[in-house]
């Protein structure tokens, strides 16, 4: 669903806007490549980064077939998945894109084309830190377009179960986030989240995917999780972890959920102002309630420092990428 026309656009002048908030967009410096493997496929996949125009988004761009078709990071190409989060659309499907996601949105980086010769974005070491890694080595250039952000005023939520994700009104973008296991090692653990680049590097990047033994055990049996081991995942055992290089952070585990919720989110295809709430969340949940928002834009207001935000032309990347002057905010 394209932003309704009538959609808000707040007229508080760029002057007023809380600093934070107030910046160019962004892209890299320079192209940058990365190979390993897919997590549940076990494929080797290269992936590159490349600089993209102001407007462009997060666009990725199929290397595997001769056409270079493209498909915008957005919550209109998610497709339902186990385990991971999925886009697909013009003739190719990417997974577990969520870390390379989390990377990006992490640091502000606003346009960016993500080539890829396979159907899985690579694990890595099962963080976003390689990912970071690779942006910095690229270097960061400021471009010349006001990036606008999607201020929430009224609160949504996602309920199911004894799972929520909720979102509420904030001066800054912040993320709270429960999890709750019978496990030794993790039981009840809460951590809280105000955004910044530096801050996503320092307390976010680094905290690596996990799973139990048994569960581990499971998904390859039916094929799945072919490239996970203990370089690239937490293995947790009934009273420990199998990963002899033990845990990067003591609460490691939920870091990682907020890494994934960063990741998730980043289909909004905007930055938000916003505080999230999340209580045993997963994937799914995360991106239904990108789907609410975008159905709700009663709850939110487009800060937008250069120009009004077109509600009936929306970005698109179903061609192949150019520049745009134009923001797009899409929901399936």
């Amino acid at each position: 669903m394209k932003i309704p026309t009538g959609t808000r656009v707040a007229d508080t002048p760029v002057s007023n806007i809380e600093d934070n908030f107030v910046r160019v967009q962004q892209t890299l410096a320079n192209a940058v490549s990365c190979a390993g493997v897919g997590l549940h496929s076990g494929q080797p996949v290269t992936l590159t980064l490349k600089p993209a125009p102001p407007n462009t988004g997060i666009v990725f761009v199929n290397r595997n077939g001769k056409d270079g078709a493209s498909l915008a990071a957005s919550i209109e190409h998610l497709v339902p998945t186990e385990l991971c989060t999925a886009i697909s659309g013009n003739g190719f499907q990417v997974k577990t894109i969520e870390h390379v996601l989390a990377a990006l949105a992490g640091l502000d980086i606003d346009n960016v084309y993500v080539e890829i010769d396979a159907g899985e974005a690579p694990v890595m070491d099962g963080s976003a830190a390689h990912f970071v890694r690779l942006i910095r080595s690229a270097g960061i250039t400021p471009q010349n377009r006001r990036q606008p952000y999607l201020k929430i005023t009224r609160p949504l939520e996602v309920v199911n179960g004894d799972r929520l994700v909720r979102i509420e009104p904030s001066t800054t973008t912040k993320i709270t986030y429960s999890i709750h296991y019978n496990h030794p090692l993790i039981q009840t653990q809460t951590y809280v989240y105000e955004h910044s680049a530096h801050a996503f590097e320092r307390e976010i990047a680094d905290a690596r995917t996990f799973g139990f033994l048994q569960e581990v055990e499971a998904l390859w049996a039916r094929g799945l999780g072919q490239g996970g081991n203990l370089d690239n995942t937490i293995v947790l055992s009934q009273d420990g972890i199998l990963n002899e290089s033990g845990l990067r952070f003591a609460n490691e585990f939920v870091r990682h959920k907020i890494l994934d919720l960063i990741g998730d989110f980043s289909l909004l295809g905007v930055p938000f102002i916003g505080h999230l709430i999340a209580d045993r969340s997963g994937h799914a949940i995360h991106t239904r309630l990108v789907q609410q928002i975008l159905s709700h834009p009663d709850c939110w207001v487009l800060l937008d420092g250069d120009e009004t935000v077109a509600a009936s032309k929306p970005r698109s990347a179903k061609t192949a990428p150019r520049p745009t002057s134009l923001v797009a905010l899409q929901a399936s």
